[in-house]
């Protein structure tokens, strides 16, 4: 909560550059709705804009807030940042 209106400014203006955008989560111990709702607007924003949105490397307290959400279906997630050199797939 405290620290999604500043994830929030940075993911959409990410997507508004029109490149594709990974988020990498691998340092993230907590998240709540707040980031989760921030994550979504920015996935959101990025279909529209026909862009690319992967989550990286999810640690599994924060993985397991985005699949209680059920949203592990609605994410591209990998398990690295590595495995985000090839986006536009």
């Amino acid at each position: 909560m405290h620290s999604s209106p500043i994830a929030r400014k940075v993911l959409l203006d990410l997507v508004k550059t029109g490149s594709p955008v990974a988020v990498d989560l691998s340092a993230v111990t907590y998240m709540d709705s707040s980031g989760v709702a921030t994550l979504v607007e920015a996935l959101q924003n990025a279909k529209k804009l026909g862009q690319s949105f992967v989550l990286a490397a999810p640690t599994g307290s924060v993985l397991g807030v985005i699949k209680l959400a059920r949203l592990d279906k609605v994410f591209r997630i990998v398990g690295s940042v590595a495995e985000c050199d090839d986006l536009a797939a």
